[in-house]
């Protein structure tokens, strides 16, 4: 099979996807028709199409003579007609199926009987688009990402009705624009959608339940998971109508409660305020189009009055404590740590002193400041360790048991007015709280990861309001980010991460797409730093299991459970890959 199958590409809408698809096709040396329902939208798509070249020239990747080449290759119309001697024609009409079919209807009239037809669909099924022609078997799905020009993931879409070979003729066609096709079955939201949106409709539904706000949310899974930016601002970058579209479509098929789409994001749609697009989503923006978010608070720490310099306390010997302890010191806090295992008190000073020795070797800290760092830091083995200090943080590895044991030992030893911390992952806050005589002074203290310089502030029933702005308080003097929420399995950040991975395990569980195409869909289509599959595989999968067991068991919802081979391999101890 060759490129040379598909000389001349028609595009059918020229809203933003529409006119990027046109701008690839013709950058990839492609004569493309470009087709609008009237004057007023051709002109609109001609201008997409001259801003977005305009801004590729003033990047370097285009020279002006480039330009005029590309633009000199796409004919614009209002006339279907003006496709009749296309080799392809893709839809890129908006995501409403009824219209989605008239176009099909149409464009199976004027065009070619060896034409092959494609709509760009990023959630609706390709099948009942298909049937609306007399050729089924040469209709498939192709679903560019936004921005088209930049975006290198294409979803190449077979239906049980289509002939391979075109789904084969269309997967050359995007790699050899420089795109990267992923090939899959007919199903609402392919790979990056279904897993997407799912992620971002609990989100919107942690935010309408009052277990966060939205800026705390954002915050988390941009700081503390990694992502490029957090759901709300993707949400309104993406635009709520279209994501309402795509949680809809995918609904109807699956059923599946966590795709029913949140009521506050469909009472926004009916009151217009779409994202960035209108200037108001979640977010308020200077204006439409603008990204700039205006009027949105940002909690200063507290003003509850807190020590210059907390004393930390920290017990636990594991990758966790050695983590508080290091980050605390280096902040210059005083830092007491009480050593859970036998013999750890050594353990615990040698393996800080290696990791301040690489901080020095990788140039993030001088001798100087390793040696201060040192200084801040005493310990022992015995509970009373930790008698004077301001707040302490109970990060011993084990069971709930284990974990009941050391914050009543805590509790024991602790001052009075001192707040006591645990950085259990799975187990309740309320818990471990009522273990102690003062659950009204407990927090949940949780570093979703290690390295990364943020803290979930978990708040209980019982946990007085006072002691929990203290806690975030003298979390922030540290020199960590703080964001709030209550007392529920996952907190934020692995209450959203963990279902999203455990879609993707499910996807790859059922046979719908392998580790490489469904990671390749979340970092080429969605811009993640990493894959689903990858991610779960670095986090560790006996984790995961632990994380999803604790929200299924809280919610009960069937979809939370961890899928068949993510238990298995967990149990094996083996990765996905």
């Amino acid at each position: 099979m060759s490129m040379a199958d598909f000389q001349k590409i028609g595009v059918v809408g020229l809203g933003t996807m529409g006119a990027g698809i046109a701008e690839v096709m013709a950058g990839g040396r492609r004569d493309v028709v470009g087709i609008e329902v009237n004057e007023a939208a051709l002109e609109s798509g001609r201008g997409h199409l001259e801003r977005s070249t305009g801004r590729a020239v003033k990047r370097g990747r285009l020279t002006p003579e480039a330009q005029a080449a590309l633009l000199d290759r796409i004919t614009l119309s209002t006339d279907y007609a003006a496709l009749r001697d296309c080799d392809l024609v893709i839809e890129a009409v908006p995501e409403r199926l009824e219209l989605k079919r008239r176009v099909f209807a149409e464009l199976d009239r004027v065009c070619r009987p060896d034409a092959v037809l494609a709509t760009n669909t990023s959630s609706l099924p390709v099948t009942e688009i298909a049937v609306t022609t007399g050729r089924p078997a040469a209709v498939v799905g192709v679903h560019f990402f936004n921005p088209a020009p930049v975006m290198r993931l294409v979803e190449v879409i077979g239906t049980v009705l289509t002939e391979p070979g075109h789904v084969a003729r269309v997967a050359e066609l995007v790699r050899g624009l420089g795109k990267v096709p992923v090939t899959i079955g007919d199903r609402a939201g392919f790979i990056a959608n279904r897993l997407l949106f799912g992620y971002l409709n609990q989100a919107v539904r942690m935010y309408e339940s009052g277990h966060a706000t939205r800026e705390d949310i954002d915050t988390a899974m941009k700081a503390g998971a990694g992502l490029p930016m957090g759901p709300f601002t993707l949400l309104d970058l993406i635009g709520l109508d279209i994501s309402l579209d795509v949680l809809e479509a995918i609904h109807r098929e699956t059923r599946d409660r966590r795709h029913a789409p949140a009521p506050m994001l469909r009472h926004l749609v009916t009151a217009g305020l779409l994202g960035r697009k209108t200037g108001r989503g979640f977010h308020t923006y200077e204006g439409p189009g603008s990204p700039v978010v205006v009027g949105s608070p940002s909690p200063a720490a507290s003003e509850a009055a807190v020590p210059e310099r907390p004393l930390v306390g920290v017990a636990g010997t594991g990758a966790v404590a050695l983590a508080l302890i290091e980050t605390v010191a280096r902040a210059g806090g005083g830092v007491r740590f009480v050593a859970t295992e036998a013999g750890g008190t050594e353990a615990v000073r040698q393996a800080v002193e290696a990791s301040l020795d690489r901080a020095v070797a990788g140039g993030e800290l001088d001798q100087a400041g390793r040696t201060a760092a040192l200084g801040r830091i005493t310990g022992g083995s015995e509970p009373g360790a930790v008698a004077e200090c301001d707040l302490v943080i109970e990060a011993v590895t084990g069971d709930p048991a284990a974990k009941r044991s050391a914050m009543a030992a805590l509790d024991g030893v602790a001052r009075p007015g001192a707040i006591l911390a645990t950085t259990a992952e799975t187990v309740p806050v309320i818990e471990l709280a009522t273990a102690t005589s003062r659950p009204g002074e407990v927090v949940g203290l949780h570093f979703a990861e290690p390295g990364r310089s943020l803290a979930e502030v978990v708040s209980t029933v019982l946990t007085d309001a006072r002691v929990r702005r203290r806690a975030v308080a003298m979390v922030e003097r540290l020199g960590i980010t703080t964001v709030r929420c209550r007392d529920r399995a996952g907190f934020i950040i692995d209450a959203l991460r963990f279902p999203y991975l455990g879609d993707a395990v499910r996807m790859m569980d059922a046979g719908y797409a392998d580790a490489d195409a469904i990671d390749a869909a979340m970092t080429l289509g969605c811009g993640y730093p990493v894959g689903p599959i990858a991610d779960l595989d670095r986090l560790g999968l006996d984790r995961a299991v632990r994380v999803l067991e604790a929200l299924h068991a809280e919610s009960r919802e069937p979809a939370l459970a961890p899928a068949p081979l993510l238990r298995e391999c967990a149990t094996a101890g083996r990765t996905l890959r």
